[in-house]
């Protein structure tokens, strides 16, 4: 027995040589950076952390205000949302941020809708359930039903990424990702127009024109030559259940951020570059400098990953990368330019061909692709959180979406009197042309871009659904765990694990 006693402080100091801890047992990162602080950069410092656990050092850094795209004006008192605006109720990262952060949503209650196309109504919605069935049948036959069956068969498929990121599955691509959820669906939705897919589909071109057109106008600012998965989307948002979040969609960034117990640097990156990192007892290893411009001038620090939570782009985020080898590809997405006026006024109905206000009974007005008209869409809204809205006869706050910023004639032929004006000019979401091509989501060893995922449809949950996919890559490929990435007939592996 004295000899084993002897043996076994050897034993246990050689233990580690003969038995060396697997690559998934690496430490942890030291420090992550995450490139802007909108739904995907504050989405991506909450799952990173999930991920990553309390002992890595989380930066997030903003040139602006925390929410990005997702921003409020002050009108007359109240608050309004200027940007992302409405949440589906299939989304389902959404749904999670709010009750874990504890937040109070309100139902989106939309006012009767009108189609304009600059001469006359081509459809005008009513209050009774039946005479709107009645229209819908009359003008567009079975379109509408067979529209909702053939988004929902869309939004099945894609629903499929809960399942996968909930069994920490991540994709290294944005097309292995969609090709994954839609197969070779998913890929010619992407490669041609909403148009034609749907005149593929059997759908009548009127019905294209007069209802699918206005609402993707509405919502992307761009009509039927966009690809048809942001269609899709986009139809999708004319369901009804629609939510948003009381005091403003924003909150789930700060809220987010806050739960990730991320520090916000406030400041512009410039650029960002490998560096050889040699610490003692551990092999040389590549971490990122990224300098950054703040209020006091330049300065940086050192990351071991990087995500890139922010459109890259000469007029976006526009980030050097040095000395990186082979180069970075330079991103030349275009971003399309929509103005959002919120107008505290009256509306003047004669516009529309309505002389006498009494009978304008409509709260939002969509518009068909026509040249001569300089509005996408104009209606009426309710104050962040407050689910009601004033009749459109008084005088009321409208929201109305337009390519270039109105003009003093354009406001005066659109309203009959008004007091208030307030502005937001966004490049809020990529200029679709299909094919879509993708930038990649594995920028250099642990340099990520989360925002290529936009090329497929521009949203809020599809901010989050990247910046999980991002944060689950990231630790996937830190500790070496390959079988959790790029997994081929994942539906029919995990259908019986749930």
């Amino acid at each position: 027995m004295s000899g084993l006693r002897r043996l076994l402080p050897l034993l246990l100091l050689l233990l580690p040589a003969l038995c060396p801890p697997a690559r998934s047992l690496r430490d942890g990162p030291s420090r992550i950076a995450v490139v802007g602080g909108g739904i995907g950069g504050s989405a991506a410092a909450y799952f990173l952390r999930q991920k990553f656990g309390h002992g890595v050092e989380l930066h997030v850094l903003e040139k602006a205000a925390v929410g990005g795209r997702l921003d409020t004006l002050d009108v007359e008192g109240n608050t309004y949302e200027a940007g992302g605006s409405v949440i589906h109720p299939l989304n389902l990262h959404m749904k999670h941020f709010v009750k874990e952060l504890g937040l109070s949503v309100a139902s989106v209650q939309g006012g009767l809708a009108g189609v304009y196309n600059g001469e006359e109504f081509v459809f005008e919605e009513s209050s009774w359930f039946f005479i709107n069935l009645i229209k819908l049948l009359w003008h567009y036959g079975l379109n509408p039903l067979r529209m909702s069956m053939w988004v929902e068969g869309i939004l099945d498929k894609f629903m499929r990424i809960y399942r996968y990121q909930m069994h920490d599955y991540a994709f290294s691509s944005n097309e292995r990702l969609l090709h994954t959820l839609g197969g070779d669906d998913f890929t010619r939705l992407l490669n041609q127009t909403i148009d034609e897919a749907m005149q593929e589909a059997g759908f009548s071109q009127k019905f294209i024109n007069e209802v699918v057109c206005p609402v993707t106008r509405a919502d992307f600012g761009q009509g039927v030559t966009i690809n048809a998965f942001v269609g899709a989307v986009s139809l999708a948002g004319v369901q009804s259940g629609l939510w948003s979040v009381k005091g403003g969609n924003k909150l789930v960034c700060s809220g987010l951020i806050y739960s990730s117990k991320a520090e916000v640097i406030p400041g512009t990156v410039v650029s960002i570059e490998p560096k050889t990192s040699r610490r003692p007892g551990r092999d040389p290893a590549t971490v990122y400098h990224v300098t950054y411009n703040t209020s006091s001038g330049l300065t940086g620090d050192t990351y071991d990953i990087v995500v890139i939570a922010a459109p890259l782009g000469r007029k976006m985020a526009n980030i050097t990368f040095l000395n990186f080898d082979p180069p970075i590809p330079q991103f030349l997405i275009p971003y399309h330019q929509t103005i959002a006026t919120l107008v505290h006024g009256r509306l003047n109905t004669s516009f529309f061909g309505y002389h006498d206000p009494q009978a304008f009974h409509l709260g939002a007005v969509f518009t068909t692709d026509n040249p001569k008209l300089f509005i996408n869409s104009v209606g009426m809204v309710s104050p962040v959180g407050d689910a009601g809205g004033e009749p459109p006869l008084r005088s009321a706050v409208w929201k109305v979406f337009s390519k270039e910023e109105l003009t003093k004639e354009q406001l005066g032929l659109l309203f009959s009197s008004y007091d208030t004006v307030k502005v937001k000019r966004w490049l809020a979401y990529p200029r679709y042309s299909p094919p879509e091509k993708f930038p990649p989501i594995v920028l250099h060893e642990q340099l990520y871009y989360l925002n290529g995922l936009e090329r497929a449809a521009s949203a809020m949950e599809m901010s989050a659904i990247a910046a999980r996919n991002a944060a689950l890559l990231a630790f996937h490929r830190w500790h070496g765990n390959s079988h959790s990435i790029d997994q081929e007939d994942l539906h029919e592996k995990l259908k019986t694990e749930l």
